[in-house]
């Protein structure tokens, strides 16, 4: 697996509609690598049938194999109902652009 750096805090602009109203497409966040992830967190997250892709989604379980994550949009989101679990990269803590503050 690639890594993704040995710094914990990291910055990543989101891309796509999958986690509106949560996140938008442009928005630039804050995500740290070796929290645990717990439901509802939002994650960073990878697929083994994807392994290039990057994608920030919300865990809903952990399930054999990974975590079972799902697009806040459930309308344009492909996630877990279709690509099975995920495995979770790093916890998205903080918006840092448009609008500053904690992500839930």
């Amino acid at each position: 697996m690639k890594s993704l750096g040995r710094w914990p805090m990291r910055r990543l602009r989101v891309r796509g509609p999958s986690m509106v109203p949560t996140l938008r497409d442009q928005d630039v966040v804050v995500f740290r690598t070796g929290d645990l992830a717990r439901a509802g967190d939002v994650v960073l997250v990878r697929w083994e049938q994807r392994p290039q892709q990057l994608s920030v989604k919300r865990a809903v379980r952990r399930e054999a194999g990974g975590w079972h994550v799902e697009g806040d949009n459930g309308f344009g989101s492909t996630d877990s109902r279709d690509l099975g679990p995920a495995q979770v990269l790093g916890v998205v803590r903080w918006r840092l652009w448009p609008s500053p503050g904690r992500v839930r």
